[in-house]
């Protein structure tokens, strides 16, 4: 070997023998790798299409189903608004006034993201048609059922309410001032028997607030039509412009307005207690299509004794005048509320002769009852705290007193009916003292001819008086009433409106839906 071959293979040896060499450490051999995939341009190839249509099936299935449930729990024919939201609002809230509030507001709320359950077209078309249309005061409303006041005590759920399918709605009583009412508790439940007994007091926030909400509600609907904002878009719908009734601004439906007087104003003070309307009168007139004047409230100690005819015509007179005062092309109608326990014949009369005097447009028959003797039948066994519950103070309502609201529409329909008191209408023909040609005056009675003559004279005095001018006075009707077949007596008793309002508390948003159902049911079977 050369010279310079060893130095090469000296050089070489002492490079391996380099710390950064060290031979003493052995290099573990690399794992063999297997492709276990195909290359990620094929693997996305091959499975996007299935991810897609993974995520479009799921996407798909959830949009589904929040439509279908949207669907569902809007529409009052779902059973769950009875059978899960009332037993449940019940159950969280045992005083049946905190229940309410709470029912109230989240109605409201609902309302406002338009999450709210309604009445939607066709819901009760599968009977074939039966047409429940009615026409009251003129107007031609979809159907004979109405909320009674008390739902809506202040105003602020009008059109919530209205979607719920009845054609009337009726909110108050509002008072002149602000009052708290009786103290708490002042609402109690008897779920077994579906009552309530409330002595709420006529609890207001004032007619100036209610009117306030009114107002703001007009001037909502006027802008969300393109009709411009504040008072003049304001008054451009009262006058009819908008093409609605100015109340309910909703065709075919009517907005009932109720007025009280203030708890601290004495009874005895007819003129006080007439400011009092009047004055509830000027500032929600413009925003009713009814005005309902409350003389029956059995919560506000007097009040019922202005049912009497003097106080009452009196009463009832500067309402109407009022009324009539509105600045708007249509006024409102005005209605009186009587109480139930207000049964006897001359106390009825009585009523009736006032409003006849002072141009009221009909009475809302019925309210609570102060009255127990009789409401439950011997059979039912209450039990102890129901028994305790039925002694508590305040106007009781239920199913108890469709039998009692039912004999009054009745009664009032026949007292309406006679017309006006003598002393209102015009002098009535006298009847001619000339002998009928060829008939003696001088024969005894009870001979054949004397009948001749009193017949002869009997058509002669119908073809002089002339028909009556006046307009027939409308009944509304409400207590107790809870399903269609009770909806149909009422109206063939002589109402023009059913008016509900313990069945919608225990039956649930559904349940103006359910008793035009049912009436269309009983009709078609005719």
């Amino acid at each position: 070997m050369s010279p310079s071959s060893m130095r090469l293979l000296r050089t070489t040896r002492a490079s391996i023998r380099h710390p950064i060499f060290p031979l003493s450490r052995p290099i573990a051999p690399r794992p063999p790798t297997f492709q276990t995939s195909r290359p990620a341009s094929t693997a996305a190839e091959t499975s996007s299409p299935v991810i897609r249509l993974k995520n479009f099936f799921y996407g798909t299935s959830l949009a589904l189903f929040a439509a279908f449930g949207y669907l569902y729990i809007t529409d009052t024919r779902a059973s769950v608004h009875q059978w899960l939201v009332v037993p449940a609002i019940r159950w969280f809230y045992p005083d049946a006034e905190d229940a309410h509030y709470v029912g109230t507001q989240a109605l409201k709320a609902l309302y406002s993201f338009n999450l709210h359950p309604r009445e939607r077209d066709g819901s009760s078309r599968d009977t074939r048609g039966a047409d429940l249309s009615v026409t009251v005061f003129g107007q031609k409303l979809h159907n004979p059922i109405g909320t009674s006041a008390g739902i809506d005590k202040l105003g602020e759920i009008p059109d919530a309410l209205f979607a719920l399918g009845p054609a009337i709605v009726e909110v108050g009583g509002a008072t002149p001032v602000a009052q708290e009412g009786n103290p708490r508790p002042r609402v109690f439940r008897i779920p077994s028997q579906n009552v309530l007994i409330n002595r709420y007091g006529l609890n207001s926030l004032g007619a100036d607030d209610m009117a306030r909400r009114l107002r703001e509600r007009v001037r909502l609907f006027a802008y969300s039509r393109g009709y411009g904002v504040g008072q003049e878009a304001e008054e451009f719908v009262l006058s009819g412009g908008a093409g609605v009734p100015p109340g309910s601004l909703t065709e075919g439906r009517m907005l009932l307005v109720q007025v009280a007087k203030n708890k601290d104003t004495k009874d005895e003070d007819i003129e006080a207690v007439k400011r009092d309307y009047v004055y509830c009168v000027e500032r929600l007139a413009p925003y009713a299509d009814i005005l309902v004047v409350n003389v029956s409230s059995p919560n506000t100690p007097g009040l019922r004794t202005l049912q009497r005819v003097e106080p009452l015509t009196r009463i009832l007179e500067g309402v109407v005048g009022a009324a009539k005062s509105v600045k708007r092309p249509t006024t409102p109608k005005v209605m009186v509320k009587v109480s139930p326990d207000e049964d006897q014949d001359e106390q009825m009369e009585g009523i009736v002769e006032a409003i006849w005097k002072s141009g009221v447009d009909g009475v809302i028959v019925g309210n609570t009852t102060k009255r127990r003797q009789n409401l439950i039948p011997a059979n039912i066994n209450l039990t102890a705290k129901e028994t305790e519950i039925l002694d508590e103070q305040g106007g009781f309502s239920g199913p108890q007193m469709f039998e009692r609201t039912l004999n009054m529409v009745k009664r009032y329909r026949r007292l309406l009916d006679q017309g006006p008191p003598v002393s209102t209408q015009q002098e009535e023909p006298k009847e001619s003292s000339k002998p009928v040609a060829g008939i003696s005056s001088g024969d005894e009675p009870g001979s054949a001819i004397t009948e001749k003559i009193e017949s002869v004279k009997e058509a002669l005095t119908a073809a002089a008086t002339p028909a009556p001018s006046y307009e027939p006075k409308v009944i509304f009707a409400t207590g107790g009433i809870t399903n269609g077949k009770q909806a149909l007596e009422i109206l063939n008793a002589g109402a023009s409106v059913a008016q509900i309002y313990t069945a919608l508390v225990y039956g649930g948003s559904g349940t103006m839906t359910r008793i035009k159902k049912e009436m269309k049911e009983k009709i078609s079977k005719k």
